[in-house]
């Protein structure tokens, strides 16, 4: 999920530095929205493994 989110900012990057603005902004929030999961989700099996919870 994070290589996802750090591929969109990349193409958010260069789109942004061609000029594509539309084509940047909508990576931009799509990796945000990805980097955002990904935080939580690495939260949550950090509250489990802590607890000694097998999450799988």
């Amino acid at each position: 999920m994070l290589k996802w989110a750090i591929i969109f900012a990349i193409i958010a990057v260069v789109s942004g530095a061609l000029g594509f603005g539309g084509v940047a902004g909508a990576a931009a929030g799509i990796a945000k929205v990805l980097f955002v999961l990904f935080l939580v989700v690495a939260v949550v099996f950090v509250v489990l493994g802590l607890l000694g919870i097998s999450a799988l």
